[in-house]
């Protein structure tokens, strides 16, 4: 298998972050596609997933995987014992519920935020930009915060009572939080308990100590 990616991006973590849990590291040829160049919204990488975004999954068979959600659920399901994804119609529903608030409460609301309110990936490639909605959206990512805080108040993970893709969804967006330098609040006690918990996760420690990639000369 191939993953086309950025080795530090917010959403390509996650995928890192499941192969580790799923120990397949070394199943996996990683292909860098330099988000600061914009590769990834050019002709030929659109030719492998249409929406020009990252990471993408490229199988033996010339088939490409595109989503992070859509890839978790591959892999979780290669070795037939699903962990980060749910092994039970409940537990699916519940995680698939929590990852998809994670995505919209807080990593989407980043990425917009990161778009449009900041210089994001530079002129060449923020083509547009609307830093009033940017900035909305930075606000929603803060309610997301203490949504997730809430939750976590009760329970000692995302979705329940185990580590999911729930779990993943929101590391990614606190990597791309602090990549933005959007603090997480201090009332936000719960949040950072867990975070400082998941940081100690072998997956996620690897995860993090990645070094962010120089930029090769054009």
């Amino acid at each position: 298998m191939r993953i086309h990616d950025w080795p530090t991006g917010p959403y390509p973590a996650r995928v890192r972050i499941a192969l580790t849990e799923k120990n397949l590291d070394s199943r996996v040829e990683f292909v860098r596609v330099d988000l600061r160049k914009g590769e990834h919204k050019r002709v030929d990488f659109f030719a492998k997933n249409y929406s020009g975004t990252l990471p993408v999954l490229e199988l033996d068979d010339g088939t490409f995987i595109a989503e992070c959600t859509a890839i978790t659920e591959y892999l979780d399901a290669l070795d037939g014992t699903a962990t980060l994804t749910g092994a039970t119609p409940r537990e699916k529903g519940i995680i698939h519920m929590m990852s998809k608030r994670a995505e919209l409460e807080l990593l989407d609301a980043i990425s917009v935020y990161f778009h449009h309110a900041t210089p994001g990936l530079g002129p060449d490639v923020e083509l547009y930009q609307n830093a009033e909605w940017g900035l909305r959206q930075r606000d929603k990512a803060l309610r997301g915060m203490h949504y997730f805080d809430a939750v976590l108040k009760g329970q000692p993970f995302i979705a329940g009572a185990a580590f999911s893709m729930a779990d993943i969804t929101v590391i990614g967006g606190l990597i791309f939080a602090a990549l933005v330098k959007l603090a997480v609040p201090a009332e936000c006690e719960a949040l950072l308990a867990w975070y400082g918990r998941m940081r100690e996760r072998p997956s996620v420690a690897k995860q993090l100590a990645i070094p962010a990639p120089t930029r090769a000369p054009d």
